[in-house]
């Protein structure tokens, strides 16, 4: 009984992510498509040359490794540098005002980086990676067994290839739209998006910084001191809210090309830049964050099933005083 209940739940959980994987793909793919028909044929040409460079870049560093090893932990690599060359892009191909694309093309660069050589720094330091699967996509890879998955190359190789086309398309809309704004004044919403931003860098780094700290002190356990305290994923919230920063600082400059774009095509990058913090949201919860990370944490830790009914998963919020 307890594993027809495993593979029903199974079931259940692969439909998800592959509904997940497919409706994201064919949404970034058709925002991608009606993009191309900008006006701007700064937009138009960086959205191509970004397309050719993400997916021949996915293709070397995560697929092809991943068909030769097994593991799609090489997307850990892939995705934070193809973030830093949309970065690059921003900066040598947007033809607006310059302080704005150094800024916002910095701000690429700077995530892409950080995230990139941390996870490069962690596969020389752990073997993560080179030499071992991350627990969040042996829980993917699980989850495609027990349900009775036959071509789980196939679906593991989608789910790579998702993140491609997140790169091509969402993720970097809100950038190459700031990018062609010409105008030398700044927003006070691009100054709130960056505040956002800098702001959830120094959170995530706080998080960062006290899960380190209560690892060197507790080798067993729950942290719940500081940031952790409020949410269960203080470091990925802040990721999130990273890429909603980014989109707030967008708007000023969307709103600019309602006069130049047609609407059919003005709406698609709105709704394209909007869902960069949507797709991280997702992703950051349900696809490679917290799900994953808190199937392992309740069997290796006793006490995290009572730290859950407490704290809150993802937005930080005030523990629950009571455990009912």
């Amino acid at each position: 009984m307890d594993n027809v209940v495993v593979k029903n739940v199974a079931l259940m959980v692969k439909g998800l992510i592959m509904s997940l994987s497919i409706g994201l793909s064919l949404g970034f793919i058709s925002l991608w498509c009606v993009a191309l028909f900008s006006n701007v044929d700064a937009l138009g040409d960086l959205l191509l040359v970004n397309a050719v460079i993400q997916i021949v870049f996915f293709i070397v560093v995560a697929c092809i490794p991943f068909l030769r090893t097994g593991r799609m932990s090489y997307v850990d690599i892939a995705w934070p540098f193809g973030v830093a060359l949309i970065g690059i892009l921003i900066i040598f191909m947007g033809d607006g005002d310059v302080v704005r694309k150094m800024l916002v093309g910095g701000v690429y660069l700077f995530i892409g980086l950080r995230m990139g050589i941390g996870a490069l720094t962690m596969a020389k330091t752990t073997g993560v990676i080179f030499k071992s699967e991350f627990p969040r996509y042996q829980y993917r890879r699980m989850i495609l067994e027990k349900s009775g998955t036959k071509n789980i190359k196939f679906h593991i190789l989608v789910e790579i290839m998702v993140q491609a086309f997140a790169n091509i398309s969402v993720l970097a809309l809100p950038g190459f739209i700031i990018a062609t704004n010409g105008s030398h004044s700044i927003s006070s919403l691009e100054i709130l998006g960056i505040c956002i931003w800098g702001t959830a860098y120094i959170f995530e780094s706080i998080a960062d910084g006290q899960k380190m700290l209560f690892i060197s002190r507790n080798k067993r356990g729950v942290c719940n001191m500081g940031l952790w305290r409020y949410s269960r994923h203080p470091n990925y919230f802040a990721e999130w809210m990273v890429w909603t920063g980014l989109v707030v600082a967008a708007i000023p400059s969307w709103l600019a090309l309602s006069v130049v774009e047609p609407t059919s095509v003005w709406i698609a990058l709105g709704v394209g830049a909007l869902n960069a913090s949507i797709m991280m949201y997702i992703t950051l919860v349900y696809l490679t964050g917290a799900t994953p990370a808190e199937y392992y944490s309740v069997r290796k830790r006793a006490e995290y099933k009572a730290y859950q009914e407490r704290t809150s998963m993802f937005f930080p919020w005030f523990p629950k005083s009571k455990i009912l």
